[in-house]
């Protein structure tokens, strides 16, 4: 892992269309509800058997809710001999201080969407 880096530093590469890949290790639930845009998801439980698929990333930055599991999977990402190339880092304070900064995504689904339509009768 090559260290923490700020939810406004993320913010910056998304805007510059950087070559980053932004992992989100929470369940997918959690992701459909609200992400970082442009983010992927990959679950914590996933990331052992799937690292493969971050092996032609440039940069990886991972996050999670409060910014402490990401820094495990940093460290295996990191640690992943495929990525050994890759700049890894955490986003520190996670989505919780992105989100109060810069707002999340979010994925409706059908049943919520249907909950909020206007019903004719």
């Amino acid at each position: 892992m090559d260290g923490e880096i700020s939810p406004s530093e993320v913010k910056e590469l998304l805007e510059e269309d950087a070559d980053v890949r932004i992992v989100d290790i929470r369940d997918e639930h959690s992701f459909q509800r609200s992400h970082i845009p442009g983010s992927e998801n990959v679950p914590f439980h996933e990331l052992t058997r799937r690292v493969d698929e971050l092996e032609d990333a440039a940069r990886i930055v991972t996050v999670c809710p409060h910014g402490k599991a990401s820094v495990q999977a940093a460290n295996l990402i990191g640690s992943y001999e495929g990525t050994a190339d890759a700049t890894v880092e955490s986003m520190a304070g996670g989505l919780e201080e992105y989100g109060l900064q810069f707002g999340l995504s979010r994925e409706e689904s059908a049943e919520e969407a249907g909950a909020d339509a206007e019903s004719p009768f």
